[in-house]
């Protein structure tokens, strides 16, 4: 005996439906690790510390004390939660490592700068 044709059709658009979900979930995690732009932090004190821009796979940190060696450009290594930085004055006057996405209250998403042992700075969007 065959099926009725409705009973077909509402099996394959609920096939779709779920196809079109997980496709769209997979994606999610890559959308939402968005960390290109210009990025507000602050130190340890909730100081104003600089600007930092992400473009590709290079950034610029704009210290907000003047002449601080910190300022300056660099390359990164984009991470599926952050970035890690390769070379530039925020790693070598600074020692930061690696910038990691998290979750933010206010802003939605931040970047927390890192050392090896030690969260340095918070960086918001601007």
């Amino acid at each position: 005996m065959k099926a009725p044709l409705g009973a077909f059709t509402l099996c394959a658009m609920r096939r779709i439906a779920l196809v079109t979900t997980l496709l769209a979930l997979s994606a999610a995690p890559a959308l939402a690790q968005n960390f290109e732009g210009n990025w507000g932090c602050r130190d340890a004190t909730a100081n104003k510390a600089g600007i930092l821009t992400i473009y590709g796979s290079v950034f610029g940190f704009a210290s907000h004390t003047p002449g601080d060696s910190a300022s300056g450009t660099g390359t990164l290594t984009r991470y599926q939660d952050g970035v890690g930085f390769n070379d530039g004055n925020l790693r070598t006057q600074k020692n930061i490592q690696a910038g990691r996405v998290i979750p933010d209250p206010n802003w939605g998403t931040a970047i927390q700068l890192e050392t090896s042992d030690t969260i340095a700075m918070l960086c918001t969007p601007r």
